[in-house]
């Protein structure tokens, strides 16, 4: 009897032992993440979105961006059947009475400079949306239903493929929502008509903007037009276009050497963060150039110049190693 409960007690110890143990590893686990991780973290079967994208370090005070102004527009809309991942579909050719609700998301650094659907350059900061079958530009009012927040955004992208989302926010406006820590909301997607926009508040449109001809497509009614096999690579290349300097900060006169560009933006407020944060950690002189290209008006943050391809090296990899970028030898 004895010899029984010793085994017994000692298989008693064991399973106590081992449960002290397994509590003690749980306890240690890392927890999930949570809040602004939620976008990063969630799988998708997008084409269009990168699984790890996210907010930006060189956040600025969203509420300082203005809304997109509605522009009455006179080119070529894109708005031709696609395929995506075997599914094809049909945007609309007029935006001006769409009305939906559902869930939007919003994408970020990932593609941040990159071309849109319509040959624009995606910016995080601008007031810009990705939809799948709105035409190519148009204007819409998002409103979180979970708070009333509304702004007003233009539609220049194709997306989300994922799930049953309905729209993709830049990160900006779902930031100005209220949503872009949390990851998704249900939002009302309202289409805006500029004429009658600008006819409410008693003034006239302004200047129309023709489409760059990256952008143009031929409108071609959707029962019978032909389907276009798109499927969007990670970055697509506009054509090449000229670009117009439109002025500087404090740009050094070049003597010979090199300079180095770190980024360039349509907002002038997050050029500015990262070229004051470089300009504490290198020796180079760092400004700020811009040019107009497709209408949109880059803020190029450069520095330079640079004399040995020593000192070229030994910058980019003090850039990098920063976490603020790539910085890349420029010639224009």
């Amino acid at each position: 009897m004895r010899e029984l409960f010793t085994a017994n007690g000692f298989k008693l110890l064991t399973c106590i032992a081992v449960g002290l143990v397994l509590a003690s590893c749980s306890s240690s686990r890392p927890s999930s993440p949570q809040g602004g991780n939620t976008v990063r973290s969630q799988p998708g079967l997008d084409i269009n979105r990168a699984h790890k994208d996210g907010a930006p370090w060189w956040d600025v005070d969203v509420n300082k961006i203005p809304d997109a102004t509605p522009t009455v527009h006179t080119g070529n809309y894109k708005a031709n059947p696609y395929t995506v991942l075997g599914k094809t579909y049909y945007p609309m050719q007029d935006s001006r009475n769409y009305r939906a609700e559902g869930t939007a998301s919003w994408y970020g650094t990932k593609f941040h400079g990159q071309n849109t659907a319509n040959g624009e350059l995606y910016d995080l900061y601008g007031m810009s949306a990705a939809h799948k079958t709105l035409p190519l530009p148009a204007y819409v009012r998002v409103t979180n239903l979970a708070n009333g927040r509304s702004v007003i955004l233009r539609v220049n992208d194709r997306g989300p493929f994922y799930s049953d989302r309905i729209i993709d926010l830049s990160y900006a406006a779902a930031k100005k929502l209220g949503y872009a820590e949390i990851g998704t909301a249900h939002v009302r997607v309202e289409g805006i008509d500029p004429q009658q926009w600008w006819a409410q508040r008693g003034q006239q449109p302004p200047m129309m903007l023709k489409e760059p001809q990256v952008a143009q497509a031929q409108p071609i009614p959707a029962s019978t037009g032909r389907v276009e096999q798109w499927t969007p690579p990670p970055q697509q290349h506009a054509a090449p276009v000229v670009p117009v300097q439109v002025g500087g900060n404090n740009v050094p006169a070049g003597n010979g050497g090199s300079f180095l560009q770190v980024g360039a933006f349509a907002n002038p407020d997050a050029a500015e963060l990262l070229r004051s944060k470089l300009s504490t950690m290198v020796s180079a002189p760092v400004f700020i150039s811009s040019i107009v290209r497709n209408q949109q008006t880059l803020h190029r943050v450069r520095l330079g110049p640079i004399n040995s391809q020593g000192e070229i090296q030994q910058t980019q990899d003090s850039i990098r190693l920063a976490n603020l970028g790539q910085a890349k030898v420029v010639t224009d």
